[in-house]
């Protein structure tokens, strides 16, 4: 990475901070575009994990999703060297809340309040409204993302704890918790050759159900493209907006994502921002947009104008399948939640959040469930794998 200067938002390492080895500081900015974008996607390898590129955390923070009155305070860390050069970061937030996570803690909240302690803020490390594993302590120099993890452990006295969401490693002394999620993996070494291919390693009676489902939203007119989001008119955009908008509006909420965000990101970083859209005649009924990195395509977010029989798993499921088989690609993540996807060639899957609890009470509390949890949500994966729509589940 390129020397940095000091963003003006930085601010220097208290006194309450641990000692850094030599040559290294600690720095906090409140605004990721103070930071050149290549220095940070230096950290890690930026086109295997999109989500955690300089230009979606900056997307978010421009278009307004984080920051201001949204309970989501950006406080990046960062790892400098003595020449300012950027060494190791972490994509932290301070959060009055805990809506928008996919790790849900509200018990954990409400314990330590009825106890008299105080919750909020707590520190996220995790990239908003995006549930997609990853590293969350991001760099290459271990002496610099071991100082870094110290730092991310000592400010427990300003905050109830630090969590880091989906992240791919557990640091030594840290609470780990465990969920599920649904992945649809291409055949290692033999990948499909085409949809039909991986229908064939279905049962008979999960592929007689794919189809059925495929052939009602065929007979309903409705016809798919994909689309790449840099390739999409302004108009294009609204529509997908007026979707994706619908699906918060129906459970009474405001979307997370604003309607300049994508189009944002797209153009920071062409091929990133990939969309399933349905199209009615010439309108635009249904769309899925997904993330795509080098090797894995990552669904998140999904919505409609009508609500027609088979349209969400065909948008949302198929198209996606279909559209990692053309491009090769090994994995379709498509996160969190919903064991129907089980049905539909998507795989249990652990993944794991990483937790440092300040009060001692709480943290014991807390060690003690999830060592129950743990084990509850191991047996939850066996018990799903028993369901898999496959033909050989071991495969």
């Amino acid at each position: 990475a390129s020397a940095s200067p000091t963003p003006s938002r930085c601010t220097e390492p208290g006194a309450d901070q641990p000692a850094y080895n030599a040559g290294m500081q600690l720095r906090t900015t409140t605004r990721i575009g103070d930071l050149p974008a290549a220095d940070w996607d230096d950290l890690f390898d930026a086109d295997a994990h999109p989500v955690l590129s300089h230009a979606y955390l900056h997307a978010l923070e421009a278009t307004g999703a984080v920051g201001g009155d949204t309970g989501w305070t950006p406080c990046h860390q960062l790892i400098t060297g003595d020449d300012g050069q950027l060494l190791a970061a972490a994509p932290a937030y301070d959060k009055a809340h805990s809506y928008g996570e996919f790790v849900f803690d509200w018990s954990w909240a409400n314990a330590l309040q009825q106890a008299g302690g105080r919750y909020y803020p707590k520190r996220v490390v995790a990239v908003p409204f995006t549930p997609v594993p990853g590293p969350r302590l991001l760099g290459r120099d271990p002496a610099a993302l071991a100082q870094l993890d110290a730092a991310l452990r000592s400010h427990d006295a300003q905050r109830s704890g630090t969590h880091l969401l989906f992240c791919d490693a557990v640091p030594d002394g840290w609470l780990q918790r465990q969920d599920i999620r649904y992945v649809w993996h291409n055949l290692a070494g033999s990948p499909y050759a085409d949809f039909d291919d991986f229908l064939g390693a279905l049962t008979s009676k999960r592929r007689k159900e794919i189809r059925r489902e495929r052939r009602r939203v065929r007979d309903q007119g409705i016809a798919f493209e994909t689309r790449w989001g840099e390739d999409l008119s302004p108009a294009d955009w609204q529509q997908v907006d007026t979707c994706y908008a619908r699906t918060y509006a129906v459970r009474g909420q405001a979307p997370y994502l604003g309607p300049a965000f994508f189009p944002q990101l797209a153009a920071a970083r062409p091929r990133t921002v990939c969309v399933f859209v349905a199209r009615w005649r010439s309108e635009i009924v249904a769309v899925a947009i997904a993330i795509q990195g080098r090797d894995a395509l990552f669904g998140r977010h999904w919505g409609c104008r009508a609500d027609l029989h088979s349209l969400h798993f065909e948008t949302c499921y198929y198209q996606g399948i279909e559209h990692c088989i053309a491009h090769g690609l090994s994995r379709y993540d498509a996160g969190v939640q919903g064991a129907h996807k089980l049905a539909r060639g998507f795989d249990a899957t652990m993944s794991q959040s990483a937790h440092h609890l300040a009060d001692p009470g709480l943290r014991a509390a807390v060690q003690e469930f999830l060592q129950r949890e743990r084990a509850a949500v191991a047996a939850h994966v066996d018990a799903e794998r028993q369901h898999s729509a496959y033909r050989q589940a071991d495969r």
